[in-house]
């Protein structure tokens, strides 16, 4: 039970705003000083564990695909994507809030940044589609779930975590979530043009007779065509297998450098802010990776994985029962912790259960991944709900952005359960 009491008390901490690597780092040193069988002894293994994550090739990817992503967003490529593919969809009903996912869906490949791509949205999306008369709570909600689809669309920060967590190929793991992303973006897709056809009034057509249609569809493709032949030259060789995601993310990271040169934005002051930036963003995961190993030692020092272990092997005993109260369980603490520390803290509990089961461990993290997305749209702490009230301001009320993101939650849980009931979706493009 030291363990359970253990958790509780890093929640409790967090609830009170202490620092998220701090809360389960001090919650450990607190607990193994209070432990005599456990001791602050335990503490010499935890150079070793950092000097391992230091070394880790694989968790490189992550600063550099932030930084790819940053300066894609400083040099103005992703706000002409969202102008111009905003005017392409615009003259059909529900046209603004399409265009707003597919935008999404394209950031998310070449930025995963879900703080940027939400307010970059909020920012330049919500005015245009309140001026047109679209529903607060649907332009809000698509908003919010379209910026969070970098978590589950590669080349995905979460993607990269759980295959280092879990230790399976990255690559694999990209290639997994391509099959899931798809069915997510259609779903978002169909139920803009269900709600828009059923009620028009919340996202009408915008008609503009002195607009050039040859002349949008030629300014979108132009606006499209960089970042998507970044994308496909970075995840190509990726899922290729011609170099490693750590190696691909170097290469988009000088790919976007490239992109901003053409695009006459390149600027040594935006190659500075968006190093400080990368190096702010990589630091906070870090320090969280680095809290949570503190944690996990102190956690399997009393014993309480093996507890989980024989809980679940004696008690319930069964794969599908382990997988709906694992998915329940990550689903319920997405409201209150965001997808770090349960990629740090929670996974490595389940995993060995995983293997007990013989589970396929692909599939697990691509239903993690699915549901950890979620954790971002759930009230009261989603990130997402925080930078589009920050990046809205008083165009749409808080409550406005809630009633917004929960067709968008059900849909991600329908996604969920597709998954789960079709697994065959996760190898359509693993093969």
């Amino acid at each position: 039970m030291i363990g359970i009491y253990m958790f509780l008390t890093a929640l409790a901490l967090l609830m009170i705003g202490f620092p998220v690597a701090f809360a389960f780092g001090s919650a450990a040193v607190v607990f193994a000083f209070f432990t005599p069988d456990v001791g602050l002894d335990i503490f010499r293994l935890l150079p070793y564990r950092i000097y391992g994550i230091m070394q880790n090739f694989t968790l490189m990817a992550i600063p550099l695909f932030i930084f790819m992503g940053l300066i894609l967003e400083k040099s103005k490529i992703a706000e002409a994507l969202l102008i111009n593919v905003g005017k392409l969809f615009g003259n059909i009903r529900g046209g603004l809030a399409i265009s707003t996912v597919l935008v999404g869906m394209v950031l998310a490949a070449s930025t995963g940044i879900v703080g940027a791509s939400v307010v970059m949205m909020g920012i330049i999306s919500l005015p245009i589609m309140m001026r047109y008369g679209y529903s607060k709570s649907l332009a809000s909600g698509t908003i919010a779930a379209s910026g969070t689809l970098g978590q589950i669309i590669p080349p995905s920060i979460v993607l990269i975590i759980l295959g280092d967590v879990m230790s399976v190929s990255v690559g694999d793991l990209f290639r997994a979530a391509v099959g899931p992303a798809l069915v997510l973006v259609t779903l978002y897709i169909l139920y803009i043009l269900f709600i828009s056809y059923k009620y028009p009034h919340i996202a009408p057509a915008i008609t503009d007779a002195n607009e050039d249609r040859r002349s949008v569809i030629i300014q979108a493709i132009k606006s499209i065509i960089p970042p998507l032949l970044l994308i496909t030259l970075v995840l190509g060789t990726i899922f290729t297998g011609v170099a490693t995601p750590t190696e691909s993310a170097a290469f988009g990271a000088v790919g976007a450098i490239v992109l901003s040169i053409l695009n006459g934005s390149f600027s040594f002051g935006k190659i500075k802010d968006s190093s400080l930036e990368s190096v702010k963003l990589t630091s906070m995961i870090f320090m969280i990776l680095i809290g949570a190993t503190a944690f996990s030692l102190v956690f399997n020092g009393v014993g309480a994985d093996e507890l989980i272990l024989e809980f679940f092997e004696d008690d319930i005993g069964s794969k599908w029962a382990f997988i709906a109260i694992a998915m329940f369980a990550i689903f319920i603490l997405g409201f209150f912790i965001d997808f770090l520390e349960i990629s740090f803290i929670l996974i490595p509990i389940l995993l060995p259960i995983v293997e007990l089961y013989d589970i396929d461990p692909i599939w697990f993290a691509i239903l993690v991944a699915m549901n950890l997305q979620a954790s971002f749209l759930t009230p009261p702490f989603g990130f997402a709900l925080f930078y589009l009230k920050g990046a809205a301001g008083s165009l749409v009320t808080t409550m406005d952005i809630y009633k917004g993101v929960i067709p968008f939650i059900a849909l991600q849980l329908i996604a969920l359960f597709l998954i789960i009931g079709f697994p065959e979706i996760v190898g359509l493009f693993l093969d």
